[in-house]
This record gives C-alpha cells, structure tokens and sequence, in this order.
C-alpha cells in the first residue's frame, strides 16, 4: 500500500526557519505537561474536555502509543514544535485522518504553549507540515477547521495561505460543548501551496 510504504521509513524530523518539528517520544513528558499545565487556562477554550488524568503519565504512554500505531498505520503524524534558537518545546501539530484513494486528504489540528502565542511559531509549522503532506505523502488536499472566534487561528491559517470554504454546523465537542467551526483548506496547486514545495 501506497501510504504504509511512505510511514514505514524513518520518523521525519522537519525544519523549518523558525521552528524544527518531531515525533514525540517517552524523554519528552516533562517538558510536554509543564507547557500544557502552564497554558491550561489558554487551551481549554480551544480543546476537546480534558481528562482527569491528562497529565498524567499514564495517559501520556497511552497517547504515545496511539501516535505511534497512527504512524504506521499511515493515518496521521503527531509532532512536537521546537523552537530552532532555544530548542525548547513551544507547541504539537498533527497531520490527521489521513486517506487515499479518491480523497487523498488530511486535517490539520494544533496547539502552543501561551508563552509562544502570537510569535510566528505555528505559521511556520503550518507551512512544514503543508510541505510535508504534499511532497512526501503526496497529498492533494489540507483541511482544518478553527471556532469562529478563535481570531488566533483564524490567522495562523490564513498567513499559512489557507482559504476559508464554509461554516460546519455544530461540528466538534469542544470543552463539553458543541461548536460550529469554519472549514479551511489548502490544494495542493494552490498559489500558496507550490511556493511551500520543495
């Protein structure tokens, strides 16, 4: 199969200017719970309700493990987002529910630590993880979808050269409610989208 060949070489590591992203692994549960311990407040609006135990080792070898058979699966990639000057752990970004065949699509979805907000971080992983869907796993299409008012994401997708298609009605559970969401995408012969290729 096409996309189990592609996931089955060595966990990509991406560089970009401002930010390097990777696979996450068992070394990084310290720095990962503080940042989202610190940036609790900040996330939650954003976020699926979190869990009693969230940051918690114990869901943290869950969550590893479910990154890990999506990997090989070729279902979705999770990264961390490192900042390339202080190498310290700023955010995640993940390229999910990843499909072929006709579609030949993933989703988008994010999160930064509060400190790192607002500083060019997650435009710059947008557009590595952009690169990546299309010249290595030769996707055709990126979608992610933001709250309305969440004006933060709204512009890391359109400084990112996302184009906003619609309004999904009550779309996603988001914090115990549900929320509409706007659906962005990117195509990968999109204007902004040939000048990511490498």
């Amino acid at each position: 199969m096409f996309s189990l060949s592609l996931f089955r070489r060595e966990p990509p590591a991406l560089k970009g200017e401002r930010v390097t992203l990777r696979l996450p692994n068992w070394r990084d549960f310290h720095e990962w719970s503080t940042l989202r311990s610190d940036s609790r407040s900040f996330l939650e609006p954003w976020e699926p309700r979190w869990a009693p135990d969230e940051l918690q080792r114990s869901a943290w070898r869950v969550r590893l493990a479910r990154y890990q058979d999506e990997f090989i699966q070729g279902t979705a990639a999770a990264f961390f987002i490192y900042d390339n000057a202080t190498r310290k752990l700023v955010g995640g970004i993940t390229l999910g529910n990843i499909r072929y065949g006709v579609a030949q699509t993933g989703h988008i979805g994010y999160w930064i630590g509060e400190r790192y907000a607002g500083q060019g971080f997650m435009v710059d992983a947008v557009r590595l993880v952009a690169r990546h869907a299309f010249d290595t796993l030769r996707l055709h299409r990126i979608e992610a979808a933001c709250i309305p008012n969440n004006t933060r994401s709204v512009r890391v997708l359109e400084k990112a050269g996302f184009r906003r298609e619609g309004l999904l009605r009550s779309y996603l559970r988001i914090n115990g409610e549900w929320h509409d969401h706007y659906l962005y995408a990117l195509i990968a012969d999109d204007p902004h989208a040939v000048t990511m290729k490498g």
